[in-house]
Formats: C-alpha cells, structure tokens, sequence
C-alpha cells in the first residue's frame, strides 16, 4: 500500500450516490491539503475538492451542491468525499491527493473508478 489508500468507489445508477474515503497517515500529513481529483475517459486529470487542514474547502464548480468533503484527523487522517445526485459525467478514476502548503510535497493515490450509468 501506498501513503494514500482509496477506498469506495463502483458503479452508481445517475441519481444515486457514492462515498469515497482516504485514508492517511496523520503523523505524515497533518499539515497537508488532502483532496480528490478525477481524471475523465480520454480528459486530464481535474480538481474535484480538497480541504485544508485547518477545515477550509473548495469545490469544482461542477460538483458544488452535490459532493461533499470532509476530513478527520484522529486518530489517523480519513479524508472522505460524499458525491450525491450522481451524473454519467462524474465517471471518472478518482484520486486523492495531499499537498504541502508550503513545501508543495505531492503525494497521490492508486485511483478508484466510479462508474455512474445513466
């Protein structure tokens, strides 16, 4: 296992939802970003949400109203993205992400695909 394990993901019918997690090493990124990114059939990759560790987030303008993010930090880092009224076009291989704010250290998981049928 890598230093950011997925989990969730799987076929979705449009309309449904979905809940992803990630889980982290707090000792290690306390004081990162944590975020989700997609990466679309054949499109680049792209900003989903992230949080920072002091709690403030941002969304795609895409998902704003329907996903979710949150993060816990105890006892170990769990960053979670709740997607709800999924759409066909939330199909994507999802990645978490974790970023130092300062020394810009970039950490990704494997990827999970989220697969929403119409």
């Amino acid at each position: 296992q890598g230093d950011l394990v997925e989990s969730g993901g799987g076929l979705e019918r449009a309309g449904g939802s979905l809940t992803l997690s990630c889980a982290a090493s707090r000792l290690q990124f306390e004081l990162y970003d944590m975020g989700w990114y997609r990466q679309p059939p054949g499109k680049q990759r792209e900003l989903v949400a992230s949080i920072s560790g002091t709690g403030n987030t941002k969304y795609a303008d895409s998902v704003k109203g329907r996903f979710t993010i949150s993060r816990d930090n105890t006892p170990e880092i769990t960053v979670s993205l709740q997607m709800s009224s999924l759409q066909p076009d939330d199909t994507a291989v999802y990645y978490c992400n974790a970023i130092h704010p300062i020394l810009k250290l970039n950490y990704w998981g494997q990827g999970t695909q989220v697969i929403v049928s119409s």
